[in-house]
């Protein structure tokens, strides 16, 4: 398709500014994920920090020398920056290293990935924060794909024989986090093919995180500060804004402490600004095209 002078259209506006929000939500999650401050980023990359920080906003409009400074100084090829479908900064290193690596080693390290695979199965796990739409968009992806669909926290719930909210109150974090990582372990006893969606708060166990990303294809379902609230908002939950004037700081904050954690998943879908309906389409070409369930054999 081209223009009236036979040029390609120039994205609009709404395209322009989703990618300059994605560009700033990678930057800062691949500088969170290496633990390096922006001062520390501007040094290496020669980026001031002013300009980091609006870039980091999803408000600075980058040049492409200098966004490949920033993705060199964290270590990352460009593309893990503007693809849509990103690797996750970790993940981005890896394929990095293994690029370059030797025959043998590539070798090993494609039979260790297989290996890990099997641990996996075909059980998905959607991760991220209360509002990304992780029940909605995982029970509309085990319809399409015949398998269970399992909150985890109505497991938690059963095992307890109480509401998760009793739980908490009766026997603290301890005893929920110990109720959760039971719960995963009874899913992977008898689940090889299922969708989970789990708390937001399971990245903050270390040992049970650790577990779930071995055993499941982990999806990070994320979305804007903003949309997060709204959604459990229409859900009839009015409790995060009531008497709180900082529960918005309060989600910013939580969100950018765990975004490091999240970064570790599989893949990630960003629904911000998405319908529901192309939601559950750029999530089923999503685990399509990374062959997380793969059609059974018979």
């Amino acid at each position: 398709m081209t223009d009236q002078s036979g040029h390609p259209p120039i994205a609009n506006d709404t395209a322009v500014t989703a990618l300059q929000a994605q560009v700033g939500d990678r930057v800062r999650a691949a500088r969170g994920a290496k633990g390096m401050s922006r001062r520390v980023l501007s040094e290496a990359s020669g980026v001031s920090p002013r300009y980091l920080a609006q870039l980091e906003s999803g408000e600075g409009n980058i040049s492409i020398g200098l966004l490949l400074r920033v993705a060199s100084a964290l270590d990352l090829p460009i593309e893990a920056l503007v693809a849509r479908q990103s690797l996750t900064p970790d993940c981005a290193r890896v394929a990095s290293a293994f690029a370059r690596a030797d025959a043998d080693t590539q070798a090993r390290v494609q039979a260790l990935l297989h290996q890990a695979d099997a641990q996996k199965a075909s059980r998905i796990c959607l991760i991220g924060l209360r509002g990304a739409g992780k029940s909605t968009l995982g029970a509309a992806l085990a319809k399409a794909r015949g398998v269970p669909f399992i909150e985890l926290n109505e497991q938690i719930e059963a095992a307890g024989g109480m509401p998760v909210a009793e739980i908490m109150a009766l026997y603290g974090t301890d005893g929920y986090r110990q109720l959760e990582a039971d719960a995963l372990d009874a899913i992977v006893a008898d689940q090889d093919r299922a969708i989970i969606a789990v708390g937001g708060g399971i990245v903050d166990e270390a040992r049970t995180f650790a577990a779930l990303l071995a055993r499941f294809h982990t999806v990070w379902v994320k979305a804007t500060p903003e949309e997060h609230m709204a959604r459990v908002q229409a859900q009839g939950d009015t409790r995060p804004m009531e008497g709180n004037p900082q529960a918005m700081a309060q989600l910013r904050l939580i969100l950018t402490g765990r975004e490091a954690e999240y970064g570790r998943a599989d893949a990630i879908l960003d629904t911000s600004r998405a319908t529901l309906d192309a939601s559950i389409t750029d999530l089923l070409a999503l685990i399509d095209q990374h062959g997380f369930l793969p059609p059974e054999t018979s």
